[in-house]
């Protein structure tokens, strides 16, 4: 016999809609991000007020916590125990979010969804945003999505309103193409075929350092679909590369750092440890550098993939400047442990930050793509941080911000090595210290990438852009208005506007490589199309070529 089970959970009134914030992990990022969240909430909820709907946060302040947001998986099952199931609600974010603390309530929420972020740099409320829908992507929850400088424009009023009255606020993506509906040249889809039957054959080995690092749902690939492409997952520990790094002796290390600063990298140093970068931090990082490259030998990895964040932050300074060493070809050489052998002698080793699988397998599809094609194979993911309209007056383009949170390869940077500067991260998301790898990205074209989960398939969506160079003082104004300890990259994206890139994308990620021509990138895009294609992924093409023609 089964009994009734009682819902403890509030029926909302007809013109009433639940919001909650998901938040981040550490209580210092919290802290300091909660005054900006609580500006940007007043803000949407005076435009949704003007709609004649009143907004009921789903859980209070915390004095104690002294913020406002869901810190925990624990928290948000929790709260969403206490809101009603089929009621309208809204996800707004103004920072970087774990997408888990909330996921586990939005499977079962019946009600619509909206996920909100404002436009701004400050704190990387639309990078969480985006994480939060490729997560839902992925999961297969249905929801409506909406971005907004100030909750005034048009726009945003405008699909405001028709999320309240319908529950959906769908946006037009008529920018992407799926690859069956392009002509690839036979070179490229030949290539693309050979070198995806060449991996499925030979196999590949991704070096995965504990899974599942910030929360980042999205950025797991589940193994019966990477298998699928040829590429096995070898879960590392990060205990192991702890240890590691404690086995590396002093001298190992400061020759690591010798060589970066004979290359021309700058690092930033200064007494305090809480605040400063040190020289006892960057020693640790080298120590970690030379530690990640030995465990990848050891594995046979092909690419690795450092958690960055969470459980080593504790432990050891970050891990920004290891990665995007590893992810340049010009780099420190590593010897083995006997010193017999140096290690990926003259290779990338290429690593995708935050463990995130998908740029994992991007990152491996698009270094072999540009190997056959004699192209640079340095790449990297970046955050699709945020963009402006140039105040310069260099460009009447739409720039986008690419700022990846700590590193990038020097390849990538005005001056190479030169161009590399190190800072120390800030102290709220690393207690630790440790050297940034920063630089500006230099002019030229590029092919950017996301591959995704969606529909229980692989997914990849590829277009074109140019990176163009600002002056100075423009790089500092959107610096300060982001995170300036970190790499900076101004993207000009080819055919697709600022929100049809917000309505497609399904990541917080964005991969991106050079290729030194507007025609070669063309050629390595579509080489890599035909590529992932014959792998079993399910590839669009979105906006147009540099010259502005469809494909």
């Amino acid at each position: 016999m089964k009994l009734p089970i009682k819902s403890t959970q509030p029926k909302l009134k007809k013109h009433q809609i639940q919001l909650i914030a998901s938040g981040d992990l550490r209580p210092s990022a919290n802290q300091v991000c909660w005054p900006a969240q609580k500006a940007m909430e007043a803000t949407l909820c005076a435009a949704i007020q003007a709609e004649g709907y009143e907004v009921v946060r789903a859980h209070a302040y915390d004095t104690v916590a002294k913020h406002g947001f869901l810190d925990s998986q624990r928290k948000g099952i929790e709260v969403f125990k206490q809101i009603d199931p089929n009621a309208p609600l809204i996800i707004a974010e103004a920072v970087w979010q774990y997408s888990h603390h909330v996921l586990a309530g939005l499977t079962t929420h019946r009600g619509p969804i909206l996920t909100v972020a404002n436009w701004s740099g400050t704190w990387p409320g639309l990078v969480g945003m985006l994480n939060l829908n490729g997560s839902l992507t992925k999961q297969g929850v249905k929801y409506s999505t909406l971005w907004s400088e100030d909750f005034t424009d048009g726009y945003f009023k405008a699909k405001l309103h028709q999320w309240l009255t319908t529950g959906k606020c769908p946006h037009k993506t008529d920018h992407v193409k799926p690859l069956a509906k392009v002509n690839v040249p036979g070179t490229a889809h030949k290539l693309g075929e050979v070198l995806a039957a060449q991996l499925r054959r030979d196999k590949a080995i991704m070096g995965v350092f504990d899974e599942g690092c910030m929360g980042m749902f999205n950025a797991i690939i589940p193994d019966d679909l990477l298998h699928a492409t040829g590429v096995f997952k070898e879960r590392l520990s990060q205990s192991t590369l702890y240890h590691e790094s404690t086995q590396v002796n002093d001298a190992e290390a400061r020759e690591i750092r010798a060589w970066l600063e004979q290359r021309g990298m700058t690092f930033h140093t200064g007494p305090n440890d809480a605040t400063d970068l040190t020289d006892a931090q960057i020693l640790s990082q080298c120590k970690t550098y030379i530690a990640a490259v030995r465990i990848a030998d050891d594995f046979g990895c092909d690419c690795i993939g450092i958690q960055y964040q969470q459980g080593l932050k504790d432990l050891l300074p970050a891990s920004d400047l290891v990665e995007g060493t590893l992810n340049n070809r010009e780099r420190p050489p590593v010897k083995s442990r006997d010193g017999q052998r140096v290690l990926y002698d003259g290779q990338l080793l290429t690593h995708f930050n935050e463990v995130d699988e998908s740029a994992g397998l991007d990152s491996l599809l698009t270094q072999r793509v540009h190997e056959a094609l004699k192209q640079p194979a340095e790449n990297t993911l970046h955050d699709l941080r945020w963009g402006d309209w140039d105040q310069s007056g260099t460009t009447k383009q739409y720039v986008w911000v690419f700022e990846i949170s700590g590193s990038a390869p020097p390849a990538h940077f005005i001056d190479g090595w030169a161009g590399a500067e190190g800072f120390r991260q800030p102290p709220m998301y690393f207690p630790k210290g440790g050297s940034t790898l920063r630089g500006i990205s230099k002019p030229g074209e590029i092919v950017w990438s996301r591959i995704y989960v969606a529909g229980g398939a692989l997914h990849m969506d590829l277009g074109r852009a140019k990176v163009i160079a600002l002056p100075r003082e423009e790089t500092e104004r959107r610096w300060q208005a982001t995170t300036w300890q970190w790499p900076i990259m101004h993207a000009v994206t080819y055919g697709v506007t600022r929100d049809q890139m917000m309505a497609k994308h399904k990541a917080n990620h964005v991969q991106v490589v050079y290729a030194t021509s507007a025609k070669a990138a063309d050629q390595c895009l579509l080489t890599k199309a035909a590529m992932a294609k014959a792998l079993g992924i399910r590839v669009n093409l979105c906006g147009t070529k540099e010259d502005g023609k469809a494909w």
